[in-house]
């Protein structure tokens, strides 16, 4: 078992090992569990406790669990689009630390420690079986929490909500947060203020407005189809829900 440990800023440190498992390895925070278990990978095995508390949507696989450290978001990683009718959850080995659940529990360890509201990474896995591996991810879940989706499909997410999520957004991008997949339905609204969630295939960069701008476009087209092509039922979208919100991220980031 090799140690790894990350010096937290405000948060308790994750103290990250890894231990080797049946076919591949895992990668978890000791300051939680002494030793890492297959079974945290296993929603069958959390069901077979009745600690299973249901699934969430989209390609990940998520299953929400209730573990003896908390509320956790089990997600199994699986490709999308075309090649997922080929791989399916298989990706190409190219080394341990490059495999998807490494990677993201690595990155989320470092955000935390700058102080930024993601999810606190429990355990990350990997099984390889010749050129390819399948991997999970197990963080802490954001409790009591709705998707900035959720909030628009409802109605209230008003200006003052979408002012918060454009610091929120503005916050990440001061300290070169590149998220791969942001969208409203990667914002969370919980009761202790806005989290951003799944960090598969992001990474830390050097600040720049081109990819910078390119992560606020990707954001503005999620919350356009989540409102409908033509932001229907809000009046004029711009006016009403991206001006606010770039508003916001623009008094962000000259603050910073």
């Amino acid at each position: 078992m090799r140690h790894i440990a990350a010096h937290g800023s405000g948060q308790r440190m994750i103290d990250a090992r890894i231990h080797a498992s049946a076919g591949g390895a895992i990668l978890f925070d000791a300051g939680l569990a002494a030793q890492a278990d297959e079974a945290w990978f296993d929603p069958g095995a959390w069901q077979a406790r009745g600690l299973l508390e249901g699934h969430g949507g989209g390609r990940g696989r998520v299953a929400f669990v209730r573990a003896p450290f908390g509320a956790c978001a089990l997600r199994h990683y699986h490709r999308g689009g075309m090649v997922a009718r080929a791989l399916g959850d298989r990706y190409l080995w190219t080394g341990m630390e490059n495999t998807r659940g490494f990677a993201e529990f690595r990155l989320l360890a470092a955000l935390r420690e700058r102080g930024l509201p993601v999810p606190a990474p429990v355990a990350a896995r990997y099984r390889r079986r010749g050129v390819h591996y399948t991997a999970d991810l197990l963080t802490r879940r954001i409790e009591s929490a709705q998707t900035l989706a959720q909030c628009l499909h409802a109605n209230s997410a008003d200006a003052h909500l979408l002012q918060r999520v454009g610091a929120l957004v503005a916050r990440f991008h001061a300290v070169g947060v590149y998220h791969a997949d942001l969208n409203a339905h990667n914002v969370l609204v919980a009761p202790d203020g806005l989290h951003l969630i799944d960090f598969d295939r992001g990474e830390l960069r050097a600040p720049a407005r081109g990819w910078q701008r390119a992560n606020l476009a990707r954001l503005r087209r999620s919350l356009r189809k989540v409102l409908g092509a033509d932001g229907a039922g809000t009046g004029d979208f711009d006016a009403t829900r991206w001006t606010p919100l770039m508003r916001g991220y623009e008094t962000a980031m000259e603050a910073a």
